[in-house]
């Protein structure tokens, strides 16, 4: 696995994670610096702030956000599950106190955690269950497949590189929205991917589709279901094939125990 490949990985990992929102589409790289910004300084440790989260607007760091909550950038990036170059982007929802699957860098232990207090109650909120991931969630959504062809690669839970499936066809098959939903990303700036659509189905749901050869809705756009989106290509990659993900809350869930079987 090159190491670009798993980079991609990461980068279109983080860019399906819970977009939410529509006003803000595009990136946000994130720029490591150590000084103050807009009053904040670097905390040492970290404020936990037990069910809150923040959206990443346009122009946001996973530093600045660290500075503003008082939470040390190490431990919110492990709260998140985020790698280095620890990238966000825009609808994303970050999460304020540990919990869930989400890890630190192996070898490295925590920085100190004091939980603030949370108004009318002593005691923090119990932290969600981690969802299991052999275990289709239940959801109201009826997924079609988004295209035809010979299924060339599977899910991986374990292999960032792997988090959806792989449909192969040929250049200029149709590619069809799976769900109902809302565009909230579609174009090219994430390395690997080519040509990238990604729909919000609904506040946990989101597909997307990768290696495009042609784009054919806008961010902001309302698709139906089966609704034709894209142009299959090999954008991004060196055969005609769909990359296709579904994730729930953020996190990629295999797509074939959603899609009706074939």
């Amino acid at each position: 696995m090159s190491a670009q490949r798993w980079n991609s990985g990461l980068k279109l990992a983080a860019a399906v994670a819970m977009a939410v929102t529509l006003s803000a589409c595009g990136t946000a790289t994130v720029v490591k610096s150590s000084g103050s910004r807009g009053g904040h300084t670097t905390p040492q440790t970290s404020v936990a702030k037990p069910g809150q989260t923040a959206t990443v607007r346009k122009g946001d760091t996973l530093y600045a956000l660290a500075r503003i909550h008082n939470i040390t950038p190490r431990d919110l990036a492990a709260w998140n599950g985020l790698s280095e170059p620890y990238t966000i982007y825009p609808g994303q929802q970050i999460r304020l106190y540990p919990g869930g699957s989400a890890g630190g860098t192996p070898g490295r232990a925590p920085t100190t955690v004091v939980t603030a207090p949370r108004p009318g109650t002593s005691t923090p909120a119990p932290t969600p269950a981690p969802v299991p991931t052999n275990t289709p969630i239940k959801n109201n959504i009826s997924w079609r497949w988004p295209a035809d062809g010979a299924l060339v690669g599977r899910y991986v839970a374990a292999d960032v590189t792997k988090q959806g499936i792989d449909i192969a066809g040929t250049s200029g098959q149709p590619v069809r929205a799976t769900a109902p939903g809302v565009v909230v990303y579609s174009g090219a700036g994430l390395v690997g991917f080519g040509e990238l659509i990604i729909i919000k189905h609904n506040e946990q749901w989101l597909s997307a589709y990768g290696h495009n050869r042609k784009r054919l809705v806008n961010e902001g756009q309302n698709v139906k279901a089966g609704e034709q989106i894209a142009e299959m290509g090999r954008t991004g990659t060196t055969r005609d094939m769909l990359h296709f993900e579904i994730r729930y809350n953020g996190k990629p869930v295999d797509p074939q125990q959603y899609l009706p079987a074939r």
